[in-house]
């Protein structure tokens, strides 16, 4: 399952990751970096460090499980 993975950080300077399941591929750096832009802006997240303060970056992550036959 692939997720979109937006990072920020907050007040005290440390790392605040929000996942979202399924996202639409494929993503759109653009329209990623400005509903970034309007969650900190509109204050939508807050985390125990404080507000959201600014982006750190963004990623799609893919999570690959492969069974192993014991044998």
């Amino acid at each position: 399952m692939k997720k979109l993975e937006l990072k920020f950080e907050n007040a005290e300077g440390k790392t605040v990751t929000y996942a979202l399941d399924k996202p639409l591929e494929p993503v759109d750096p653009t329209e990623v970096s400005r509903v970034m832009d309007e969650i900190i802006t509109q204050g939508a997240f807050t985390s125990k460090g404080g507000n959201l303060v600014a982006k750190k970056s963004a990623r799609v992550v893919e999570h690959i499980v492969e069974e192993i036959q014991l044998v």
